[in-house]
């Protein structure tokens, strides 16, 4: 208990450890998700540039124009021009319709519409590309019929559209950036913030202690059992509550998919929590200054979150990528997640990763265990021969 007290303590005086603990749970995650709120982006302002001057060209800005998600707001002479319009942020995107456009389609010969995107915000790119996508689709269908010389409607559409399909977009109907990644990227949080903290703690401890040692040379510090636990038990007290914050409070609050009850999420949400203390302890024993962990973390949360297999398929991912990726918790736990609350899993379709997060609680646990001994080793070492030293000074001095 007094390892617990020591560390909470701590953990309330620190302004540091308060804003990772504390804080940045509770304001980062609203941030992020009212930034994407919308979800989905519309009349995403476009330029167009129409060498061809014909019928057929300007029913194609016309069909653009009337979608939901571009809008025509400028005409160019050239390129040039239309670029220039892009660089001053006016418009994200380029439609160039060539000289020969229309000669080609008479021709019975592809016609070609060049599309150019500002690539800084995928949402847009989205947008003016499956614009120009489905209107050249359509216009396209609209021409075969014409000169297929069919004498029925019915025909006419089986020309078209020989093969139809309805397109059904399932665990994220509206085809949304938040529903999408951001269930990811709350849990990837939890991971980060702790692992943050638990490296300041350790740091701070360092700076403090006058031969720089990870803990100090007193009889409560003196257990390997006692260090982890108290620690650990400070750390999910806290997190129990961030942890409910984050995966129930913020999803409620911004409308994202919660197909989960609160038992499945329970028994996914206790043995990610551990695993991702018992590793911060260990790489905390790494952390010499308080800023190196902050280096360390920050670096590696958009590698991570690509690693889970949520923002990029897991099976296209490299084969040594998926290994190194199984060394974090996060991996596992944002994957269990987001099958949970967004796609309506059960835990037995989720067993395997809360079985893989228990296997890290044991063996971060007992690697905690091993760094600490040998922190306590070191300590006593050091405390050993700075006490031969005194002594044999004081003999010195006596002599």
């Amino acid at each position: 208990m007094l390892i617990w007290r020591d560390e909470m303590r701590q953990v309330l005086k620190d302004e540091g450890m308060l804003i990772f603990f504390i804080i940045v749970p509770l304001i980062y995650p609203l941030l992020y998700s009212w930034i994407y709120n919308n979800e989905t982006v519309h009349e995403v302002p476009v330029v167009v540039v129409d060498q061809s001057h014909t019928s057929l060209s300007r029913q194609f800005i016309r069909m653009c124009d009337a979608s939901a998600d571009v809008k025509i707001a400028y005409y160019a002479q050239d390129l040039d021009e239309a670029k220039s319009l892009v660089s001053r942020q006016l418009v994200k995107g380029i439609y160039l319709i060539p000289s020969d456009f229309e000669t080609n389609v008479n021709r019975m010969q592809q016609g070609v519409v060049s599309v150019y995107c500002d690539m800084s915000l995928m949402l847009t790119y989205k947008a003016i590309f499956q614009t120009a996508q489905l209107v050249s689709m359509q216009m396209g269908a609209e021409i075969q019929t014409k000169l297929g010389g069919h004498f029925t409607s019915r025909e006419e559409a089986i020309a078209a559209r020989p093969l139809d399909y309805a397109d059904v977009a399932i665990f994220n109907p509206q085809g949304g950036y938040g529903s999408f990644i951001l269930p990811g990227v709350l849990m990837l949080i939890l991971q980060q913030t702790l692992v943050l903290g638990i490296g300041m703690s350790a740091g701070t401890a360092r700076e403090r202690n006058r031969y720089h040692q990870l803990i100090p040379v007193t009889r409560p510090y003196q257990n390997v059992f006692r260090i982890v636990l108290g620690k650990s038990l400070c750390y999910f007290m806290i997190y129990a509550i961030m942890g409910a914050w984050l995966v129930i409070a913020v999803p409620r609050l911004f409308h994202f998919p919660q197909l989960a009850a609160w038992q499945p999420l329970l028994t996914l949400m206790l043995p990610y929590t551990l695993a991702c203390i018992f590793f911060g302890i260990v790489v905390s024993c790494i952390v010499k200054y308080r800023e190196n962990v902050m280096l360390l973390m920050v670096f590696v949360s958009v590698p991570l979150l690509f690693l889970s297999g949520v923002s990029w398929p897991q099976s296209n991912i490299p084969g040594f990528w998926q290994g190194a990726s199984w060394v974090f918790p996060s991996t596992f736990g944002i994957r269990a997640y987001v099958r949970l609350n967004s796609m309506g899993a059960t835990i037995s379709d989720v067993s395997t990763e809360i079985w893989i997060l228990w296997l890290h609680v044991f063996l971060y646990f007992w690697l905690a265990c091993v760094v600490y001994g040998y922190q306590i080793y070191l300590a006593r070492h050091d405390a050993f021969w700075r006490y031969i030293d005194m002594k044999r000074r004081r003999q010195q001095r006596q002599g």
